[in-house]
């Protein structure tokens, strides 16, 4: 005689959640325990954990039964990782085996790891289940106790949270319920104003211009690279963007904690609340910066999500890593292909890049002279791509900071206040402007919503015809220049882009559109 129960867990395929059908057949044979469903290493072990977990609750377990088990992974064709399937084995053996109550499982999801003593384990990727679960219109999400606060940010899901196999077990036979965890209430404040871990824009001295930039970059979301000799200031300008982007929007921290929850980095923390500022390292592998692994995993330009990637010393890095940045600048998400299947992660980020004019850094700087041959600066320069050089929207050149102005020490914390108002209502006019097409900035505009959206008055489309016909710009450097130019006149609260806001756009591509001086 054969029984068979169902219930339903999850698996995360990159930072999506899909449905799993957790059956358990329990029939009579010779005793064994099989896990079939493309089960990895770790959920083949779990038979061992539930095994444990069963006895050390006080419920007969399977190694008593001179009986065949099968648990079976459902759909078989997706591949499955993780400890997260032990609650949903466990309760479905129980379930099986009559040694529990018969309860209704269609409106509920399983997910957890057991310890060898009954205990329940954090596992990643809570909220991407817990989203899954509204989506299909689940009542009941029962896991960890450790990550409830996470998965409660999803209205209309009953989270029940608990510590261990044994509470789980009363409460689905009615002997002590355990009550839904309160819905969590996403606060979207920029913690870092009070933090040390950050520089802002008002504590650093001189470099108007780069402030300038910067202040474009972070209104419209656009990459910006900036060129100079060491010491100049570039690290600090790349954080300082940080206190002057303006908070993120509900669904864009729910999109970023569902990120770093898939790849197991919120720590003790139910959400994320600043937008990331991604810092790796030139030495750090393809895997770790674009995504991927055996059972891929986000890298940095999906950590990045919605907050900046900095690359400091650009050329160091890697040439297959930098061309690999090239799809998701330009779409926003990164496809990593495995022989299993592909994986999307997405990436909308903004590139900020630092870099030396040349191997030894002094190259056109004033004060110290340059040890490197000409053909040393070229090569070093070519470094950076032309197809990825023309994926950055702002170009500039950071100067030293005169010494009269390193000595100032008063700092204007009400003109950074300015800048990020400023940049707000910026934003503002994007959202409008962009409703319904499913993107808030324009750096994520289309050539078509370019054709669409931005309009010129008269002087600008006449400084269009004469100066693109007399310089070399790609048709995606004539777009980006666009877009840049539609920010400029956001900040400056104009309806129209005018000859001015162009000028100024171009003067940030001059450096790629002219050619590298050497």
């Amino acid at each position: 005689m054969s029984n068979v129960s169902k219930i339903y867990s999850a698996e995360l395929e990159g930072v999506d959640a899909k449905l799993i059908e957790v059956e358990t057949d329990i029939n009579v044979g010779l005793h064994s325990f099989t896990i079939v469903g493309l089960a990895d290493k770790a959920l083949s072990e779990a038979k061992e954990r539930v095994n444990s977990a069963l006895k050390n609750v006080g419920v007969k377990p399977p190694t008593r039964e001179n009986r065949k088990i099968v648990v079976n992974l459902a759909p078989a064709d997706i591949k499955k990782t993780g400890s997260q399937y032990d609650l949903a084995i466990a309760i479905g053996y129980l379930l099986a085996s009559g040694q529990i109550k018969e309860f209704d499982a269609k409106d509920k999801i399983f997910a957890g790891e057991l310890s060898l003593e009954g205990k329940l384990r954090p596992i990643n990727g809570a909220l991407n289940i817990a989203r899954l679960a509204a989506r299909l219109k689940y009542r009941y999400l029962i896991l960890p106790e450790q990550n409830a606060s996470e998965a409660a940010i999803v209205p209309g899901l009953k989270v029940i949270p608990a510590s261990n196999l044994g509470q789980i077990i009363d409460h689905l036979e009615g002997r002590n319920k355990i009550s839904p965890q309160t819905p969590t209430e996403i606060s979207t404040d920029n913690p870092q104003f009070s933090t040390a871990n950050f520089v802002r824009l008002s504590e650093i001295k001189g470099q108007a211009h780069a402030k300038r930039a910067l202040m474009i970059a972070a209104a419209g979301g656009h990459n910006l690279l900036m060129s100079g000799s060491p010491g100049t200031g570039k690290s600090m300008l790349a954080q300082a963007i940080n206190s002057i982007l303006p908070p993120m929007t509900l669904n864009e921290a729910i999109e970023v904690t569902q990120i770093y929850s898939a790849a197991g980095l919120l720590g003790d923390k139910p959400f994320l609340s600043s937008r990331p500022f991604r810092s790796p390292h030139q030495t750090a592998s393809s895997a770790a910066i674009v995504g991927g692994g055996q059972n891929p995993k986000p890298g940095e330009i999906s950590l990045a999500h919605r907050g900046i990637l900095f690359l400091d010393e650009l050329p160091e890095f890697r040439r297959d890593i930098l061309e690999a940045l090239r799809q998701p600048l330009e779409n926003g998400r990164v496809l990593v292909s495995r022989a299993k299947g592909n994986v999307v992660f997405p990436a909308k980020f903004m590139l900020v890049a630092a870099m030396n004019p040349c191997p030894c850094g002094y190259y056109n700087d004033p004060e110290k002279d340059c040890r490197c041959g000409a053909h040393e600066v070229l090569r070093y320069q070519k470094k950076i791509s032309g197809p990825l050089l023309d994926r950055i929207d702002i170009q500039i050149e950071v100067p030293r900071v005169k010494i009269e102005h390193l000595r100032k020490t008063t700092i204007d914390y009400q003109e950074e206040k300015n800048i990020l108002n400023k940049i707000v209502l910026a934003r503002q006019k994007q959202t409008t402007r962009l409703a319904g097409k499913k993107i808030f900035i324009n750096a994520e505009m289309s050539s078509k919503d370019c054709d669409q959206l931005i309009q010129f008055n008269k002087e600008a489309e006449r400084f269009l015809d004469e100066v693109f016909d007399k310089k070399f710009v790609s048709a995606r450097g004539y777009f980006r220049i666009l877009k840049v130019a539609q920010t400029i006149a956001d900040l400056e609260n104009s309806e129209k882009v005018t000859q001015d806001h162009l000028a100024e756009a171009f003067g940030y591509r001059l450096k790629e559109e002219i050619g590298l001086d050497v």
